[in-house]
């Protein structure tokens, strides 16, 4: 069942996003090359904690840690590890932030002092394809409308989209329905409704979109073909005119 929110639920999503948001922010003055996946941890779960919040991955499933910290080849769901990140790496920081019991969610990826152009380019496709994906996205829009435009525009740009994954309505929980495919048709799918809020979530590969589930950690899904992967999140706010991007 697909989650509607009144007025004051949508109020508390906006502060939850804020959150959230400001989260990555203050970390991103903190990833260079020397500092550790687990210190990156570290700093957004104290970030979170002092401004009210909770880090609503520690413990969901029982995932162990408060952000999701993936490197390179890791597409999600990476565990923090004391790896140093180096010049050059690209590193995905996913997380969610309770306030008020809501949530925001919320993942960007960041270089790590230079990057290749071609990582680089990874970076931004993936970043343009989210913006992409709810272009002209309103209440009577369809999931597979947003499918189909950030697929679109990365195979355009010669990258892959996974399919093993996907972007979900969030609320009072991390994960809602309706699923949020990165690839699809256009006009298929559940039909978007003003006071909907949802995770896009585009996961993008400079190789194949094929992906593998790191049986050690249980956690970890990388590229079958160890190329790079990107990742860039936002919440939005489905409304009657247009989208909010909450996050």
């Amino acid at each position: 069942m697909i989650d509607i929110k009144t007025e004051h639920e949508i109020t508390l999503m906006r502060k939850a996003g804020e959150l959230t948001r400001k989260t990555l922010e203050f970390i991103e003055k903190n990833i260079k090359p020397g500092v550790t996946p687990k210190q990156i941890d570290s700093l957004a779960h104290d970030y979170i904690i002092h401004n009210g919040g909770y880090p609503s991955e520690l413990g969901f499933e029982g995932y162990p840690n408060s952000t999701c910290i993936s490197v390179n080849d890791a597409v999600v769901h990476g565990i923090p590890n004391d790896i140093p990140l180096k010049e050059g790496d690209i590193v995905k920081v996913d997380l969610c932030v309770e306030l008020n019991g809501y949530n925001g969610d919320s993942a960007r990826t960041y270089p790590v002092g230079k990057v290749s152009k071609e990582r680089q380019k990874l970076i931004d496709v993936t970043k343009q394809s989210f913006f992409e994906g709810i272009k002209g996205i309103k209440d009577g829009s369809t999931v597979g409308d947003i499918s189909a435009q950030v697929q679109n525009y990365v195979e355009k740009h010669g990258f892959g989209v996974v399919r093993d994954l996907a972007g979900h309505g969030i609320g009072k929980t991390i994960h809602e329905e309706p699923s949020v495919p990165n690839f699809g048709r256009a006009g298929l799918g559940p039909k978007l409704q003003a006071g909907m809020t949802i995770a896009v979530e585009p996961m993008v590969t400079a190789g194949s979109y094929k992906v593998t589930f790191d049986r050690q950690d249980g956690w970890t899904v990388r590229t079958a073909d160890h190329s790079d992967a990107a990742h860039y999140e936002n919440t939005i706010l489905i409304t009657k005119t247009g989208v909010e991007i909450l996050t």
